[in-house]
């Protein structure tokens, strides 16, 4: 057995460290092969070289059409079935005659080009480009357009014929609030970017795409405003985009995982989130939104510890209630993080610092488990995982009424059978519940890991190994940079003027400057103050 591992692991890092020399087909090589085919003169054999290139498939529909003009026309088309819309379509090929006969009247008996008059009468019917390269007629086909090729000239027109169908704007699943809107991303890449353009009114907020992943073709686009984002950062998340080389990108955490500062850490340095009004306030605040097609989870960078903390309706809220919940919030980072750990600690080591009549009530009911508090902590944490991950696995109809029953019956068997203590499962439970309750589900994964390598040390040194995991996790979020910005700031280093919206948060007139080391070009945002009471008669 250690022979195999030994030689697995040799044989991945042979390839990590000498994959330059895995004989490959670059993105540049790929590319070569289209743009080396010219397009002809006859669009019959245009047709038959986008024939072969997509390998004779069952759905790339071609045909051929002759219009009555000065002189008859051949016209050939092609598209791919399943991406068009098929009524569209039918009425271009029903209409094209008598639209390019209409225009040519209205142009008169000037000179003019076949293709320009097919494009002007191709335009009522859709968004219309004349294309000169084969690699891009292939693309344009993947996009769903209908490709035109006039007899006679050696270029394409292009007529944007793709189905819109798409999934509906819905209330976001993982980011729900009382109150606040409902809208949230869909897996349209268009969709999306008119959820945050109806919200920022702006001709400063600036649009880049591009595409990335050499099969899949997948749009990428990043929004900023310009003037309050720092040019830098947009800079940064331009480069890191543009360097990655990939067959495929298939979601967000594709992107995610590509782009981040640090590997090799389990806090995430990109945020996520589904709600447009979320990414909407980070825009205003100088941070650079990262849009997807295919997903509704749209990034943004850079980010701070303390926005995983943050709640869309803190915002909508009394600043009283909203700085409330928020201090909840990291009591409940803490108890997740540490009450397993801290209760082996206490049972094991320190029992001298329980009161006596909570430690002989504690020691009743451990007398007959066969097992220490570190197993017995680890068998249950070890279950509600399981449980946890069964209820996301399971239909819906189903999962819910498991998870619980689950939890009930195995909890209440366990005590019953002698191998864990009521005071374990009650632990468990409270940890497991202080998890849900911060607001970013990537936070909830780093806590979930750490809570066991706590409960290690814990079980080796008590709450001295407790307090030296605490140390080296604040050294390691101190190190960690988000697109070159501090992680823990405004905390650390410490911004006083920032303060104002990390564990606490102002009111409304309070929030008068963006944070210092997102935006450092338009740091003031309003000039409200509180409102004067009314004086009393």
């Amino acid at each position: 057995m250690v022979a195999i591992i030994k030689n697995f692991w040799s044989k991945t890092l042979h390839q990590l460290f000498n994959r330059d020399k895995i004989p490959t087909q670059s993105a540049q090589e790929q590319d070569t092969v289209l743009s080396s085919i010219a397009l002809q003169h006859d669009g019959m054999l245009n047709v038959e070289q986008i024939k072969t290139t997509f390998g004779y498939s069952a759905d790339l529909i071609t045909g051929e059409l002759y219009l009555e003009l000065e002189t008859n026309c051949k016209v050939n088309y092609a598209f791919l079935e399943q991406l068009i819309n098929k009524t569209l379509f039918q009425s271009i090929m029903n209409d094209l005659g008598a639209k390019a006969s209409e225009f040519m009247e209205s142009a008169g008996t000037g000179f003019y080009e076949l293709p320009d008059l097919m494009k002007n009468a191709l335009q009522s019917f859709g968004e219309t480009k004349a294309v000169m390269d084969y690699k891009e007629v292939c693309y344009r086909l993947l996009n769903g357009d209908t490709v035109i090729f006039v007899d006679g000239y050696a270029q394409a027109l292009s007529v944007n014929t793709a189905a819109e169908e798409q999934r509906s704007v819905e209330e976001p699943m993982t980011q729900s609030v009382v109150r606040g809107p409902r809208d949230g991303f869909t897996e349209s890449i268009g969709t999306n970017i008119s959820l945050i353009r109806k919200r920022i009114k702006s001709p400063n907020l600036w649009l880049e795409s591009m595409i990335i992943g050499r099969v899949t073709q997948t749009t990428v686009s990043i929004m900023y405003i310009k003037g309050i984002v720092n040019d830098k950062i947009v800079g940064e998340v331009r480069q890191r985009l543009e360097r990655i080389d990939i067959d495929g990108i298939l979601e967000s955490g594709n992107i995610e995982e590509l782009i981040q500062d640090e590997t090799f850490t389990p806090f995430p340095t990109v945020y996520n989130t589904e709600r447009p009004d979320v990414i909407a306030a980070g825009l205003l605040e100088g941070r650079v939104a990262i849009l997807v097609d295919g997903t509704p989870f749209v990034l943004e960078a850079p980010v701070f510890f303390t926005q995983f903390f943050q709640s869309a309706e803190d915002y909508y809220q009394r600043a009283e209630f909203a700085t409330l919940i928020r201090m909840l919030r990291y009591v409940c980072f803490f108890i997740s993080l540490m009450a397993p750990s801290f209760y082996i600690a206490i049972t094991t080591f320190h029992q001298e610092l329980l009161p006596s009549s909570l430690l002989f009530n504690l020691a009743a009911q451990r007398e007959g488990i066969p097992f220490p508090a570190f197993v017995e902590a680890l068998l249950m944490e070890i279950t509600f995982e399981i449980l946890r991950e069964a209820g996301v696995r399971l239909p819906k109809t189903v999962g819910q009424a498991v998870s619980i029953v689950g939890a009930l019956v195995i909890g209440q068997g366990a005590v019953d059978a002698g191998l864990v203590s009521p005071a374990m499962v009650i632990v468990v439970a409270i940890t497991a519940i202080a998890n849900f309750v911060i607001p970013a589900f990537s936070m909830g994964i780093p806590v979930r890991i750490i809570r066991f390598i706590l409960m290690i040390f814990a079980a080796m040194f008590g709450l001295f190994g407790i307090t030296v995991g605490l140390i080296a996790m604040v050294q390691h979020l101190c190190s960690l940079r988000s697109f070159g910005v501090p992680y823990m700031a405004p905390m650390a280093p410490f911004v006083l003027d920032d303060q104002k919206d990390t564990i606490f948060r102002m009111p409304q007139w309070g929030l008068f400057s963006r944070p210092r080391f997102i935006s450092q070009n338009n740091i003031i945002r309003e000039n409200n103050t509180p409102t004067m009471k009314p004086k009393r008669k």
